[in-house]
């Protein structure tokens, strides 16, 4: 009987207390994919407590986090850095379950906010075995220019011809002539647009949201180990590859505010503007170094590309490891704050780069809790960390609790990060399925890569003089040489950010075709196919070779790996051309991440042509160097004589190039399409 009188109340309570836990969750708004965004993140953010806030500021790389440490932690990003990965030649599915895994740590927290996991996909998903690589940003920039306007008196050529098309036949010829030149410099804006959306079908087929892509850095001296994600020398050219957003992230609604954040939906990805601002630019190209130019040169040379950005709805930008006139981008209140976030209206949220605050102080990490002051009341708002966690949080968390960073500063960070996450759909759909896993290197986005490719070939050189150019070559010859060694070189091709952080060498470590396998596959069954690395000038004239193709350049590098004063191709690519081209006809193909010291070799070779650094698609060499399509494109940086003219730049008081800024012979396809 006492027992059933006792248990009358206590079935009441128990009865209050769920009821009350069931209101709770109802009033749980950010919760509710129908309140506004805006009411979610205020009423999210007035639940979370210092820590989880932190937290949020937090990202990590995936090698030194666990699941456990997600949930106690609430960690508000993970990334894999160059060549981080769940392990070798891991397909799409073990990424899927990998993010999954860690997302489901996220999601067992006290507010169960989703991770974002970030990668690094500058040219194609790039760090994951199969997928499909597109040239580098250098490359992309050489696409199609296209002239309005052209009038050449034709009465200063040497042959007089009415069609002044010849004349560019002949660099000499181009820069010594009168021309009156009105042109509008456009590239392929779309042909990147589509290259975003490739790129992020691919990405999220592995179950990530967010690249630390596109990188809009204008360089400005070749000598820098970053040029090659640059797309040019001249803002304006980067300013029309920030199109690449539009297909990362998906196209901006009519109504969007300027500055806010989108990304439309499963099949896209957060993109991030990088490095902000001025990494381009650092004299003599040192990687990280020093860029010293007035604010008006800043503004116009700079930045440019970071409106263009902003307008189009980027969600994250990325903050320079490089100084600006002395001073550490990463504490720049100035800019990043006042400038970036307060007069350019960025709503996104601006992230460091790895290990970016530990670099404020030199020696980098000497003091850790200034650098941590510094760069977050500069207005860094996520700090990839990316592996010591706990010292990140334990030093912000104790210049937070005594005043030394203001409350506020923390809740705009977090905001800002919320804001992103929230216009992704993460906290709708947390978790990667496998609906998208057959996107990986899929032939589609093969064939993209292959047009990429034969649009951002440069033909520099073509016949020894106008009158008998050299290419398209025949497919059909008795023998031809195939010299190199970048020619069956896949890893070359590729160049840095491939697989790993700095690149590799050979054939084995992701799929693709090489410069080789095209050839063989384009020339005609019965032409007979020679391929030597480094053949002695006796090989080349003993054997009676139609032609020769010779495939030399850079090896693999990534920053300041890849910094040089010398611009040299690796050898024996010197001695290759050489060999080869003192003995037969040939054309030279130029695998590099950036112009190099060719002036030397030039005359000995038939035809010249820049490929940049293709990536898998070698076909899209043999498309044009057999004439299945006409070269067009145009150079996007200048190419040099000698290193000693550098820094030279289009627009340069001093400026005297091998091949200027915006030059490229063109040819006819061979075969009407």
């Amino acid at each position: 009987m006492g027992m059933s009188r006792i248990s009358i109340p206590l079935m009441g309570i128990l009865f209050l207390c769920c009821w009350a836990a069931m209101a709770e969750a109802e009033y749980m708004k950010y919760k509710d994919p129908k309140q506004h965004m805006y009411v979610r993140i205020r009423d999210l953010m007035n639940r979370m407590t210092l820590g989880e806030k932190i937290g949020q500021m937090t990202q990590m790389d995936r090698t030194v986090t666990t699941v456990e440490i997600m949930k106690n932690y609430s960690i508000g990003s993970l990334l894999s850095g160059g060549g981080s990965v769940p392990f070798p030649q891991a397909t799409a599915e073990d990424w899927v379950n990998m993010v999954n895994e860690f997302q489901n740590g996220s999601l067992s927290s006290r507010l169960g906010i989703p991770m974002i996991y970030g990668i690094d996909a500058v040219h194609g998903h790039n760090n994951v075995y199969k997928a499909t690589i597109f040239p580098h940003n250098i490359g992309l920039g050489a696409t199609r220019q296209v002239y309005i306007s052209l009038i050449v008196d034709c009465a200063l050529s040497l042959n007089k011809r009415k069609d002044c098309s010849n004349v560019f036949q002949s660099v000499d010829m181009l820069l010594n002539l009168t021309l009156v030149m009105h042109f509008y410099s456009s590239r392929d804006p779309e042909l990147v647009k589509r290259i975003g959306a490739a790129t992020a079908l691919e990405v999220r087929a592995t179950g990530i949201p967010y690249v630390f892509a596109p990188c809009i850095a204008v360089c400005r001296d070749p000598r820098w180990g970053r040029c090659y994600e640059s797309y040019s020398e001249d803002h304006k050219i980067v300013q029309e590859m920030t199109e690449i957003i539009s297909g990362l992230q998906g196209e901006l609604p009519a109504n969007s505010r300027k500055g806010v954040p989108y990304v439309a939906g499963k099949n896209k990805v957060a993109a991030c503007a990088k490095h902000f601002v001025g990494d381009g630019g650092t004299t003599k190209g040192i990687n990280e170094n020093n860029t010293v130019i007035d604010r008006p040169g800043l503004l116009s040379i700079h930045m440019p590309a970071y409106y263009n950005s902003i307008i189009k709805g980027v969600s994250t930008v990325m903050v320079s490891y490089s100084s600006w006139n002395g001073e550490k981008m990463h504490s720049n209140h100035n800019l990043v704050t006042r400038f970036l976030k307060d007069t350019l209206k960025f709503r996104g949220f601006v992230i460091s780069d790895w290990q970016g605050i530990d670099r404020i102080t030199s020696p980098p990490h000497s003091n850790y809790t200034y650098s941590v002051l510094s760069g977050i009341q500069a207005g860094i708002d996520m700090v990839m960390v990316p592996l010591n966690y706990t010292e990140f949080i334990d030093d912000l968390t104790y210049l937070v609790k005594n005043n030394f960073i203001p409350m506020s500063r923390i809740d705009d960070a977090v905001r800002r990060i919320l804001r992103v996450k929230f216009s992704m759909g993460l906290f709708e759909n947390p978790l990667a399925d496998l609906s998208l896993v057959n996107e990986l290197g899929s032939q589609a986005h093969r064939d993209l890569a292959r047009e990429a490719v034969r649009k951002s070939l440069v033909l520099l050189k073509n016949g020894k003089n106008a009158d008998s150019p050299l290419l398209p070559l025949p497919k059909k010859a008795s023998r031809i040489l195939v010299a190199g060694s970048h020619a069956n070189n896949l890893g070359y091709q590729c160049g840095g950010w491939t697989i790993t952080w700095q690149g590799l060498s050979g054939n084995n470590h992701t799929t693709g075709t090489t410069i080789l396998s095209a050839i063989t596959a384009a020339v005609d069954p019965s032409t007979e196919i020679v391929f030597a690395e480094n053949p002695d000038s006796d090989f080349v004239k003993s054997n009676n070779f139609s032609y020769a193709i010779v495939v030399v350049g850079e090896h693999t590098y990534a920053e300041t790996d890849g910094d040089s004063l010398n611009l040299t191709m690796a050898d024996p690519g010197p001695t290759t051309i050489s060999n080869v081209c003192g003995s037969v006809k040939c054309v030279t193909i130029v695998i590099s991440g950036r112009p190099v010291v060719i002036e030397p070799y030039v005359a000995s070779m038939d035809a010249l042509v820049a490929a940049w650094l293709p990536g898998t698609e070698g076909q899209g060499v043999t498309d044009v160097l057999f004439g299945d399509y006409e070269f067009t494109g145009k150079l996007s940086r200048t190419w040099f004589k000698n290193v000693d003219q550098l820094p030279m730049n289009v627009g340069d008081s001093h400026y005297d190039p091998l091949f200027p800024f915006g030059f490229g012979l063109t040819t006819k396809p061979t075969v009407a399409r």
